[in-house]
């Protein structure tokens, strides 16, 4: 394979369901997907939505991890803003620890939220914090690497990090801007570009190969490009599967969140808003052969070294299946044993 397949899961709450069921849902999902030979499977950070469960990548990494053997769990991502880059250090070089080798850190810039509720995630309610992304960043690869240098004020805490006798997590920068193209280079990190939000990325990511730095741990630029797929038996069936979503995203945007409403539902609701149920995002929908066409003009055009899957539907069975055509079309299963 030219490429290879990882999975992003935001734990989407389907109506008329619970936070609970949903993250039951993710436990199923991810062992289905390290059984159909997925590269890794990250957990989404996103506050105050009454659709997605998955608020606290760092709680869910831990189950996930010891519900699975093989695959690699992360977080895609962690909204570093909100935290001490310590801390997070502290959390995810314990949760590799507990699952050596296998623990993924994807940090990102954005809120996953409203201003008002990132404001609310702020433990100092005073004031705007200030934009420190960057400085934020140079820390927390600073404890992960032991380089932090000896006259920074928290030096002496990187020998007190849990040790699992197989180093840090992998750190990986998340985003869809320029900003986050530019510190992935100037850090030499592997970078994830969501093209669900902006499909737009491609000269991003030329721009972050042509500036890439080397690091001790990246001596050459991985691009992993985060995109819409969802698969079906047959096209019909995969568009009406995409309804909800649909649907779901019009509300945001309107400012009424829903859960993820019903295919049926969705469906009455597009035939009376033709105009607002459009999304003008890249959407990859189809049966298994067209999905693998549509993923392959994404890695094409983005040059990418990986993909990750992202999906959101109101059926469990349906989202399970979406990723069993998909990993049966490509032989994921028989590629993972060959490795």
């Amino acid at each position: 394979m030219p490429y290879t397949l990882s999975v992003l899961d935001q734990s989407p709450i389907a109506q008329g369901s619970t936070a609970t069921q949903a993250l039951m849902n993710t436990l199923d999902l991810a062992r289905a997907c390290d059984a159909l030979g997925y590269e890794r499977y990250w957990l989404a950070e996103h506050h105050a939505s009454p659709a997605l469960a998955g608020v606290a990548p760092e709680a869910l990494i831990g189950p996930v991890a010891l519900a699975t053997k093989r695959i690699r769990v992360g977080s895609g991502g962690i909204m570093l803003p909100h935290y001490s880059p310590f801390k997070v250090a502290e959390t995810f070089r314990m949760l590799a620890a507990l699952a050596p080798g296998r623990i993924d850190l994807g940090v990102g810039r954005a809120p996953g939220s409203d201003q008002r509720t990132a404001f609310a995630l702020q433990r100092d309610r005073s004031r705007l914090m200030p934009h420190d992304f960057p400085v934020g960043l140079a820390e927390l690869s600073g404890y992960l690497d032991h380089s932090l240098p000896e006259d920074h004020a928290f030096a002496v805490l990187q020998d007190t990090l849990p040790s699992g006798g197989q180093g840090s997590p992998e750190l990986w920068l998340l985003g869809s801007s320029p900003n986050s193209a530019h510190w992935a280079a100037e850090r030499g990190l592997p970078y994830c570009f969501a093209d669900f939000i902006n499909s737009d990325g491609s000269g991003l990511a030329r721009a972050y190969r042509h500036a890439f730095r080397p690091s001790a741990r990246w001596p050459e630029p991985r691009v992993m490009v985060a995109t819409w797929t969802i698969a079906a038996e047959t096209s019909e069936e995969a568009e009406r599967l995409a309804a909800p979503a649909r649907m779901m995203f019009a509300h945001l945007v309107a400012g009424t969140p829903i859960a993820v409403p019903s295919v049926e539902e969705a469906l009455a609701w597009a035939a009376t808003n033709p105009h607002a149920s459009r999304r003008n995002r890249r959407t990859v929908v189809g049966t298994p052969a067209e999905v693998r066409r549509g993923l392959n003009a994404v890695a094409e055009e983005y040059r990418a070294d990986e993909l990750m899957l992202v999906n959101i539907l109101h059926d469990h069975g349906s989202r399970r299946r979406s990723y069993e055509l998909v990993a049966e079309e490509y032989g994921l299963a028989r590629v993972g044993q060959a490795a």
